[in-house]
């Protein structure tokens, strides 16, 4: 499985049919191309799209070509993680985080 069908891509005209139709919690990745830390992140969401495959959807937006999601939910500062159950945020996540630090967090948000 390659990244492109284990990492949905969202976009302002595909977000809330993805996040609020999704059966499953969605973990959601705002990042940019040009943000050092949210490449870092990459390889970690990948991981754990594989991980939790089936338990969770991991999403990414990227803040340059979706100002409208962005602005909606107050992203300042990426990479910006945003944890949804039921489309509604239960989780913010700031920063770039290593992929045990992230496991342990949807696994204590799966429960």
């Amino acid at each position: 499985m390659n990244e492109k069908e284990l990492v949905l891509h969202l976009t302002d005209a595909n977000f809330d049919n993805e996040v609020n139709n999704s059966t499953l919690p969605v973990l959601v990745d705002f990042w940019a191309p040009w943000c050092g830390p949210c490449r870092m992140l990459a390889p970690v969401l990948e991981q754990v799209a594989q991980r939790y495959a089936g338990k969770i959807v991991v999403g990414k937006v990227n803040v340059d070509e979706n100002p409208n999601v962005t602005g909606r939910f107050g992203i300042l500062s990426i990479p910006t993680l945003i944890f949804f159950k039921a489309g509604k945020e239960i989780e913010r996540i700031v920063g770039a985080m290593p992929e045990p630090a992230l496991s342990a967090k949807i696994d204590e948000l799966l429960k």
